[in-house]
Order: C-alpha cells, then structure tokens, then sequence
C-alpha cells in the first residue's frame, strides 16, 4: 500500500507560490522550492513528472482561481462600486497590502517557458477584461472601460513593483483604494 502524501496538493502549492513569486520561473531552482515544501526533490517530481514547469502551471492554475473569487464581487455584486470596493479589498488581502510581489509579474520574466508565459498573460488579461466589464456596467463605453482598467491594473501592478523596489507599500494601498474611482465614471 502506497504511503499517503506527507502534504495535501493545496497546502504544496501555497508553500510553493512563495518561491515563484519572489525568484520567477528561471530564479527558482528545485532545491528552492524543496527548501519551501519540505518534500525530497524526489517527492516533488513524484508529484510533478514534468518538473518546475510543471509545478509553475500549477500554481497559476490556483492563482487563477484564487483571482476568479477575488474577482467575483466586481462581476455578480447588483451594486458595481460595492463590488469594485469588496475586489480591491481582496485584492489588497492577496498581495499582504503590498508587501507582496505579483507572481504574473515574475512568471512572464526571461528564462520562464512560453506556455506558463501564456498563462500568466491569460490571467492578467482577463483581470483587466474583469475591470472593464465593471467599468461598463457602471455606465463607461467600451472603450473608455478598457482603458480605465488598464489604468487600474498598471497602477496596482506598478505599486507592487514600487513596494518590492523601495519597499514602500503606502502607494500599494493608496493604488488599491483608487481603483472604484478609476473604474466608475464621474458622476453627472
């Protein structure tokens, strides 16, 4: 009879987003992330045959449905601006107010496969596809929801980057509580 896992499939994989989302794809050797799961190399590839790439698709796949539920409020909340707040709120949760890096960010760096580079381009558009859909149902035209939701997402995306660089994560926060006011249109 097979020895059961030392560590369920989920709790691997929040052990292991840390890892990608400070070193990247091509940063992060498997050492790293069995320093971080406490698996035996051999035990990783046990898990993931096909190894760190294996492991990188995964962790965007949880990413990606960790986004889904941060996501939710904009989508299904009836009043946009709550929703837009409550998407901010997990938002700032998500990425520990700042003091976190953005794995979408790390994981389209040089050295990282084109298919998990794919993925990640996957998850930051359909963010921003998410926000401009708000922006519509709260009364923008297509157009100018498209682009409030890239503003949206480059300042968020740029505040992080900002945090990690200077350590700052004030411009995180302050990025964040925008966002209702980006993706909304001015009152009449």
């Amino acid at each position: 009879m097979a020895r059961p896992p030392s560590i369920g499939a989920a709790d691997l994989l929040d052990l292991l987003l840390p890892v990608f989302r400070e070193k990247g794809f091509d940063g992060t050797a498997i050492g790293d992330l069995s320093s971080a799961s406490g698996l035996q190399r051999a035990s990783l590839y046990h898990r993931f045959p096909n190894g760190k790439e294996e492991m990188a698709e995964a962790i965007l796949t949880m990413v990606g449905e960790r986004f889904l539920w941060i996501l939710a409020p904009m989508r299904e909340d009836e009043d946009v601006a709550r929703g837009i707040a409550e998407t901010a709120r997990r938002l700032s949760d998500f990425y520990g107010a700042g003091a976190l890096s953005c794995v979408l960010d790390t994981m389209t760096l040089a050295g990282t496969p084109q298919k998990v580079r794919d993925q990640a381009r996957s998850l930051a558009q359909g963010q921003i596809d998410v926000m401009a859909e708000a922006s519509q149902r709260a009364g923008r035209a297509p157009a100018e929801a498209m682009r409030a939701a890239k503003e949206a997402f480059v300042r968020i995306e740029g505040a992080l980057v900002l945090a990690r660089t200077l350590g700052d994560t004030d411009v995180f926060v302050q990025s964040v509580a925008m966002m209702p006011s980006i993706l909304m249109p001015e009152p009449e």
